[in-house]
């Protein structure tokens, strides 16, 4: 019996040839890059740190080449894709590289941003997402999935780092605060251009997270997440003034910061999530005034 390290994955070879017999070449609109080396494969999939017990949820898995790599390391894996042919030949993948697998691959042929229903209770997410999604698929998945408690996600390296920047930090932004508030993320290493195919012209990131917050007694997540966003739509505004439209007057909002124990002329980019929940909270205490021209 093969050891897991020695398990045939797919490379360059067989992704372009399983391409070529679809007929298919990678869209810049589904942000398609697939990835052909298989130590890069090991790699994020030990990154993941996946559970021999767990069932991973995969977003794009495009030709399998991650799904592979991730069904050696779980119990099961169900895959989330978008591109009907690439969805219909992923069983095929799996059984011809995988068999005696095949049963423990679920595919679904769906937009990630639009599933909110799972066979199974998914707890782990691996994913080589596209780029120009990554952020709200993320945030989609762990708010309708709460079974997911860790994974990891290969992005964009620039947003990998907004994902996982801290207060503070120039490029910490809404990615940042809004993945607080499910858990912790952090960055988790660079991938190279070379190992896709095409080869995008930026490195990757890797994102690992874990869901180690409980929410239960905080204001609702919709009223957080939008002082969130109102605080970032003009950064170098003070709090005050951000928060004014929200609040309905920059008086109402200097009352609801002063309340939070926040100082009106701090700026959005220097407050935890743990500060835009107190500031929901105490808009609760605040009561609404009459709508004001006043900034």
């Amino acid at each position: 019996m093969m050891s897991k390290e020695s398990l045939p994955l797919l490379g360059a070879t067989e992704i372009r040839r399983l391409a070529e017999e679809l007929g298919i070449r990678p869209t810049k609109t589904l942000g398609q890059n697939f990835v052909i080396d298989g130590n890069t494969i090991r790699r994020i999939v030990a990154a993941a740190k996946v559970d021999p017990s767990e069932t991973v949820l995969e977003v794009g898995p495009g030709l399998g080449s991650l799904t592979l790599g991730i069904m050696d390391a779980a119990a099961k894996v169900v895959a989330v894709e978008i591109d009907p042919p690439l969805a219909k030949r992923l069983p095929q993948t799996m059984a011809e590289f995988r068999p005696g697998r095949e049963d423990d691959l679920t595919v679904i042929l769906s937009d990630a941003m639009k599933v909110t229903e799972l066979p199974g209770e998914p707890t782990s997410l691996v994913a080589n997402l596209p780029y120009n999604v990554a952020v709200p698929v993320v945030l989609h998945l762990l708010e309708h999935f709460p079974s997911i408690r860790n994974g990891l996600v290969m992005v964009q390296d620039e947003v990998a780092d907004r994902m996982a920047a801290t207060p503070g930090n120039k490029i910490y932004g809404v990615p940042s605060v809004k993945g607080a508030w499910y858990g912790t993320m952090r960055k988790a290493g660079v991938i190279g251009m070379n190992v896709f195919w095409p080869a995008p012209k930026i490195h990757s990131g890797l994102v690992g997270f874990t869901r180690d917050k409980d929410r239960s007694d905080a204001p609702d997540r919709r009223e957080v997440f939008a002082i969130i966003d109102a605080a970032f739509a003009q950064r170098r505004k003070t709090l005050r003034a951000a928060l004014s439209g929200w609040a309905g007057s920059g008086a109402r909002a200097e009352q609801i910061l002063v309340a939070a124990g926040i100082d009106p002329k701090e700026r959005g980019e220097k407050l935890d999530i743990e500060q835009y929940i107190d500031i929901a909270r105490a808009a609760q205490a605040v009561p609404a005034q009459a709508p004001s021209s006043e900034a």
